[in-house]
């Protein structure tokens, strides 16, 4: 049949909405079995446990992903090639972990796994779409999803199964992930690199510290808070209330410059008379990028990084923006 744009849009979405009805029809299908699932699960990462994945033929991709998605949620897993399994990467597995095998029909290779991880002790989970599938029918957990038809027209290649089978362990990751509390600041110590990263970060983890923060009272000289600077080197100088510590003000190269401009002595004058007060400051504890949406709406060059009381813990530089790798 020659191909049309109606005859591809219609084909599309004939796919799309039928791996809508096998995600609908989990969902709708989640029972004790889910349950009884996840409280195992939370009881064996308690004890130190570890999940392990396996599967065949697309089932091997799917628990692939789905041992990816559990690990970047702080819960130790593994895939298993269900054939290398049987040559010694069994290994891997230890007694009171917990095995996930999917198969979507439940009666795979992956049966072959059964006995061997029963006997080392690892508790087996069956994540297929059968329940009275040999898989489901001899492991200790169960995790089922729905299919009433595969997206393939000849109904033969893995489309809603897979879809299906890929939702039902996020949900499962999810549902963990709450119940572990795992908040923003753990799930950016998992995911350093890359954009993600630098979004979850906080201003604490780039901005300068000790050395290169220069911090000077505002009754110093002009000419040592340049050199505080310098030795430093840094653009900027954070002024302070010398009894409390709190930021009052800022100088910058720029102040430098035009306080030159006011006679020969400058250097000698009070830095208060150039500094500019009640600068532009951001809290150490907010994310890394509203620090680079300050520098963009603020047109500056640097930021001094405050803490809950007011006084400077750090300096945000504009040749630090890079860091964040997302400018």
């Amino acid at each position: 049949m020659a191909l049309t744009p109606q005859s591809i849009l219609r084909r599309a979405r004939q796919c799309i909405h039928t791996e809508g009805e096998a995600l609908s029809a989990t969902a709708k299908n989640l029972g004790p079995e889910f349950v009884k699932t996840a409280l195992a699960i939370d009881t064996m990462l308690k004890h130190g446990g570890k999940l392990v994945f396996s599967g065949v033929g697309k089932s091997a991709h799917i628990a692939q992903k789905l041992a990816g998605t559990f690990n970047s949620t702080g819960v130790t897993s593994s895939f298993l090639d269900a054939t290398q399994a049987l040559h010694g990467d069994l290994g891997l597995c230890r007694e009171g972990d917990l095995a996930l095998l999917l198969s979507n029909s439940g009666q795979t290779e992956v049966l072959r796994l059964l006995p061997p991880l029963k006997r080392i002790g690892v508790g087996i989970v069956a994540f297929t779409s059968r329940p009275d599938s040999d898989l489901a029918r001899n492991s200790d957990y169960q995790l089922y999803y729905r299919v009433p038809r595969e997206a393939c027209p000849l109904a033969l290649a893995p489309t809603a199964s897979t879809t299906a089978a890929l939702a039902l362990g996020d949900a499962l990751a999810m549902v963990l992930l709450e119940a572990r509390g795992l908040t923003r600041d753990d799930f950016a110590l998992l995911h350093p690199a890359g954009n993600l990263g630098a979004l979850l970060l906080k201003v604490r983890d780039f901005m300068r510290t000790g050395d290169r923060l220069p911090i000077m009272p505002e009754t110093c000289t002009t000419q040592e808070a340049i050199m505080a600077m310098t030795k430093a080197k840094s653009g900027s100088v954070a002024l302070v209330q010398k009894r409390t510590g709190k930021l009052v003000g800022i100088l910058t190269d720029g102040d430098f410059r035009r306080s030159a401009l006011t006679g020969p002595d400058f250097l000698r004058q009070p830095v208060a008379r150039f500094m500019t007060r009640a600068p532009k400051t951001i809290r150490d504890d907010v994310l890394a990028v509203e620090a680079l949406r300050m520098f963009e709406l603020h047109k500056i060059d640097d930021l001094i990084v405050i803490n809950a009381k007011g006084k400077p813990v750090g300096l945000m530089d504009g040749q630090d923006l890079p860091k964040l790798k997302i400018v």
